[in-house]
């Protein structure tokens, strides 16, 4: 079953390309089901690129899912055009009146901010609340994660000593979790971050459990089943040039750049890298929505309660 997303956002053409089952509203009011409400709180500045990715991994369920894009209300996006975002987006302001079966919180470059330091904290605390009494689950990716777990148990993120960045392997702590259903022992995952969060730290929360670990990056996917919440700190919706990208833009603006670990081919940059992380990346997105599906109430102002 398709994902369902205006029919004029750039992600549908781009999905449709590549074999996703996208529809449009026509379409999908002549089904007569409910699709799964998704809500994107996009925070990252190259909104289009992160809304691609993920539609993408969510798109491809067994399942209708209606994506809605939501940003923060003041907050003014210096990459993304004032005309996309009046198209496809929703303020916070308007998006809280709704509930949602589930809700992306994605990253965002501001890991060397104190969170109160950040300009939207305020708005952001308010969507962390919101999300326990009108969405029933929740994924905060990387600085997203991040903040969840500091607004909600007060996990602290710790800064690096040097950039994470590169592919990374991760080994499968809880196999049996409803997330990990299908995966490799260990899978390779990308990391881009100046902040960790420690294993000591989730540790020390009874409702935390980490789901996948790394011996170089320390936790990558923890469990919150106090908050119906997953924390996703590495990104595995990445496209197979995200690192790359990153990497040219980080040498054009100067200095010594290290290259990202296990990326490319024999550490080459003029080589194509290969992407090792796809499959596992739409598992635990289809995982994710799939147990959405079998626990969220049919009524949907029965959410959250």
């Amino acid at each position: 079953m398709p994902i369902k997303i205006p029919q004029t956002l750039p992600a549908f053409d781009v999905l449709r390309h590549e074999g996703v089952m996208v529809m449009s509203e026509d379409a999908a009011l002549r089904q007569d089901i409910r699709p799964l409400q998704i809500g994107l709180l996009n925070l990252m500045p190259k909104k289009v690129q992160t809304e691609t990715q993920f539609a993408r991994v969510i798109g491809t369920t067994p399942l209708q899912l209606e994506l809605t894009l939501i940003r923060m209300t003041e907050h003014q996006s210096k990459h993304t055009s004032a005309q996309h975002l009046e198209a496809f987006y929703q303020p916070f302001s308007e998006a809280r009146k709704r509930r949602f079966d589930g809700l992306i919180v994605t990253g965002a470059p501001i890991e060397h901010l104190d969170f109160e330091a950040v300009s939207y904290w305020d708005e952001l605390r308010e969507v962390f609340d919101w999300t326990q009494t009108h969405v029933h689950s929740t994924m905060g990716v990387c600085w997203g994660g991040m903040a969840m777990l500091h607004h909600f148990h007060g996990v602290p993120k710790h800064a690096l000593p040097a950039k994470a960045f590169g592919c990374f392997r991760h080994h499968a702590v809880a196999p049996s979790a409803p997330l990990l259903q299908g995966f490799s022992d260990s899978v390779i995952i990308p990391v881009s971050r100046w902040t960790e969060v420690r294993g000591e730290d989730v540790a020390l929360h009874p409702d935390l459990r980490v789901l996948l670990h790394s011996e170089d990056v320390g936790p990558a996917l923890i469990e919150d089943s106090g908050r119906r919440a997953y924390y996703m700190l590495n990104h595995l919706e990445y496209d197979s040039t995200t690192l790359r990208e990153e990497y040219e833009r980080d040498v054009a603006a100067g200095g010594a750049v290290p290259l990202p670990w296990d990326y490319f081919p024999d550490d080459d940059p003029s080589r194509t890298p290969e992407n090792r992380w796809r499959s596992h990346g739409h598992l635990l997105y289809g995982n994710w929505i799939n147990q959405i599906y079998q626990t969220t109430p049919y009524d949907s102002a029965e959410i959250g309660r």
